[in-house]
């Protein structure tokens, strides 16, 4: 590993000193994002295994060696940015990384947008799967007559509802 190349992660720090030892082997990601800045570096820096080894055990099945290879080297990786990020830090089991990984492919710039969904297993974070774009969200409908959710103690409709 060349010791002063800038991580592909877009961390602004070197490889070597950034997602360099996870690529090695030598260190675990901590958190989910450290993860997914990992696995952006992987698919830039060629290194295949690494893309493999950190999918969920038990997900690998339909794990495409050839046609994820030809992707990593047939592209330009030209930046990440990380949208946002929910829960996946060393103290939860799992968490969703939304991200925009940008490359060239063809001459193209080309961008891949994700929500992915990271777990935790036997100490350690994997990829688990995505959702391309934002990931949707859950809302809930609260009832007429259910406890408000300001917090104030009250009915929805004698609360927050009568201004609806």
């Amino acid at each position: 590993m060349n010791e002063t190349a800038t991580c592909p992660c877009g961390s602004g720090r070197a490889l070597a000193a950034c997602c360099g030892p996870y690529l090695e082997g030598a260190a675990l990601p901590p958190t989910a994002e450290a993860l997914m800045r990992s696995r952006y570096s992987a698919f830039a820096t060629g290194n295949i295994d690494y893309l493999e080894e950190t999918l969920m055990p038990g997900t690998r099945g339909d794990f495409d060696r050839a046609a994820v290879g030809e992707w990593s080297k047939s592209s330009e990786w030209t930046g990440l940015l990380i949208r946002s990020v929910e829960a996946g830090s060393e103290s939860d089991t799992e968490g969703y990384v939304e991200f925009v990984a940008q490359f060239r492919q063809e001459g193209t710039d080309r961008v891949h947008h994700e929500t992915g969904h990271f777990g935790k297993q036997d100490g350690r974070w994997y990829y688990v799967d995505g959702v391309m774009g934002t990931r949707p969200r859950t809302v809930v409908k609260i009832g007429r007559n259910d406890p408000c959710s300001c917090g104030s103690g009250k009915k929805y409709k004698k609360c927050c509802g009568m201004a609806a």
